[in-house]
């Protein structure tokens, strides 16, 4: 047994109802870890050195719980940075670069695409995230989603088949018969990989029926269910993934006052992607909107080649306080209980007794630094359970 007292935390978030307030707050402030869980938090004056075999401190540093990104696209080759280019010069997103995404992976081998997972990975540590769900969706082969399913799973367990992300150009005159790939031997292979299936219920990607197919196939297999929806336009994705209880429906951009009212009856998190925005010059999300309605809202990075190309759940935090309506207590909240609720994860996104001990710590006395000082690389250490 291993146990580590950290001490000297100027301000930490805890999302305890046992300390002060929605965060949990405690200040001047303790954190025993023993074993890589949480065993105690509270005040720096009443921690229990004695059951500690090692003691750090951390001078007044603010300590929050790992960010939890529950959507994201890291195995991918290519670069789509022209793409960008253009779309800052006038033209506008319209989802169809994920095609050429698509021809760039699957001629990478299996290195190339782990070396850039990699590095993809360390970003993500290096800026608090401890916690992450990658989806597949760059292959759409059998064989291929097979394989980046199985390189993601080498490091997440939470991996997602999104064999469902476009129609490649070979299906193009027959999306039906993708789909029956999709829903056939590709589930086939990809299944054993996989915790999650996702689709793109779009228009120019996939139909509410072809996705409803999808999503019932992948939940006859044992994997849970989400959803990207409502990114380019309104439409019935966000009515299907409440129907299906998806654990999340993702991007939201668009959404009805239905759309609203059914996310705040239902267990169905609202996934934010402020990055998307921030890239494609679409309107941003109202998380306000959300939250006020009583639904349940996430921040994820959706970092992609495409449409953001951001790995910093700080950034995301930002953008969420700045143009999603959050306060910065909010946006951290949704940036870390919020994805573990989209990953149906009750481990992490917190640091009451028992969960994991993964957490960051900030350059900073105060989480509101998060949002207060955008661009900054504000996570000093990201901590995480071995």
């Amino acid at each position: 047994m291993t146990a580590t007292l950290f001490t000297g935390i100027g301000e930490l978030v805890t999302f305890d109802p046992a300390h002060d307030g929605a965060l949990g707050l405690v200040t001047d402030a303790a954190l025993l870890t023993v074993d890589g869980r949480v065993a105690w938090t509270g005040p720096a004056s009443a921690a229990p050195r004695e059951d500690a075999d090692a003691v750090e401190e951390l001078d007044g540093a603010a300590v929050v719980p790992g960010f939890v990104d529950a959507h994201t696209h890291l195995v991918f080759a290519g670069d789509r940075s022209a793409e960008f280019e253009a779309r800052m010069a006038g033209r506008p997103y319209t989802a169809g670069g994920i095609r050429s995404t698509v021809a760039a992976t699957r001629e990478a081998s299996d290195a190339a695409l782990r070396r850039r997972l990699a590095g993809f990975v360390a970003e993500l540590h290096a800026q608090g995230t401890t916690t992450f769900e990658v989806k597949s969706g760059y292959g759409l082969t059998v064989a291929d989603e097979e394989r980046l399913l199985r390189l993601a799973r080498e490091v997440t367990d939470e991996t997602t088949f999104l064999g469902a992300h476009v129609v490649p150009p070979e299906f193009a005159d027959d999306p039906d018969a993708y789909v029956d790939l999709v829903v056939g031997p590709m589930l086939d292979a990809c299944a054993p990989h996989a915790t999650w299936i996702d689709v793109f219920c779009e228009t120019g990607a996939f139909t509410t029926e072809q996705s409803r197919r999808i999503l019932t196939a992948g939940a006859s297999r044992g994997l849970g269910v989400r959803v990207h929806a409502s990114q380019l336009g309104p439409g019935a994705g966000v009515q299907l993934a409440v129907e299906v209880d998806a654990a999340s429906v993702d991007h939201c951009t668009y959404l009805t006052d239905d759309d609203v009212e059914r996310l705040a009856a239902s267990a169905t998190v609202a996934t934010l992607l402020p990055g998307v925005e921030f890239s494609t010059r679409h309107p941003y999300p109202s998380a306000r909107r959300l939250r006020d309605a009583g639904a349940t809202v996430a921040i994820a990075s959706d970092c992609n080649p495409g449409s953001s190309f951001t790995s910093s759940m700080p950034f995301c935090i930002a953008l969420a306080v700045r143009e999603l309506g959050l306060t910065p207590a909010e946006a951290l909240e949704a940036a870390t209980l919020g994805g573990a609720a989209a990953l149906r994860r009750d481990d992490v996104g917190h640091l009451r007794p028992g969960a994991r001990a993964d957490f960051a710590v900030l350059a900073a006395p105060s989480h509101v630094h998060l949002a207060y000082r955008p661009g900054v690389p504000l996570v000093s250490r990201t901590v995480r359970a071995s």
